[in-house]
């Protein structure tokens, strides 16, 4: 399969599963557990979003394959490491 196949095969996974749990979050109310399981199938739906832009941006042609790559703290260790000169 194709990875667009595979994200719309995933996206229809995520909506069945909300449809199971929407009637579940009814019969229980409004209560922390209700909550918890519909906030964790909104972040199912937002992290395959993600993960499908990560896709994305890893075919860019020149395109480093991490994130740290691009990303760095800005600390320099220098020779000594952390705080420490050379004698």
């Amino acid at each position: 399969m194709s990875l667009e196949q595979d994200v719309a095969a995933a996206r229809r996974a995520v909506d069945a599963l909300e449809a199971a749990c929407t009637p579940l979050t009814r019969h229980f109310g409004d209560t922390v557990d209700a909550r918890r399981l519909t906030i964790d199938v909104a972040r199912l739906r937002d992290d395959l979003t993600l993960l499908c832009g990560a896709a994305r941006g890893r075919q860019v042609l020149g395109a480093p394959p991490s994130p740290a790559v691009l990303w760095d703290d800005g600390y320099d260790a220098g020779t000594g490491g952390s705080g420490r000169t050379n004698r």
